[in-house]
């Protein structure tokens, strides 16, 4: 694991490359969470869903590998919220789902999730163009 240095400036080659895992990642949530609402089940628990320091983007996001000066730029704040209401959301779409509550699942899915997933997705497309 690399340390971080003072002063260090974020490797902008492995900013890329998290942003790109952190796009196809969060894709992949939509499929684990129409195969719960399918089944009325998930090995994902909705507890550890909604922690959005838990997954390899958000330990890399709340991490030290991100230099201060990053930290406080708009496309880092921006992504990290967004980050952070994505996780939120999907949780409650699996407290629905694995409760019996497949409609009101669906409609946050249908709805809330794919508004949030869609605009991490953008935010993480353009902090990515940025650093090319």
């Amino acid at each position: 694991m690399a340390r971080k240095q003072k002063g260090k400036r974020m490797n902008k080659a492995q900013a890329v490359e998290r942003l790109n895992d952190a796009i196809g990642a969060h894709g992949a949530w939509k499929l684990k969470l129409r195969v719960a609402m399918s089944t009325g089940a998930s090995e994902i628990n909705p507890d550890k869903a909604c922690r959005d320091d838990k997954c390899p983007f958000g330990r890399w996001i709340h991490g030290d590998e991100i230099d201060a000066m990053t930290k406080q730029g708009k496309p880092y704040q921006v992504v990290r919220r967004l980050h952070a209401e994505f996780h939120q959301t999907a949780a409650n779409v699996l407290r629905h789902a694995i409760s019996a509550q497949r409609p009101q699942a669906e409609h946050i899915f249908a709805g809330e999730f794919t508004e949030r997933s869609e605009k991490l997705v953008r935010a993480l497309a353009k902090w990515k163009g940025e650093l090319l």
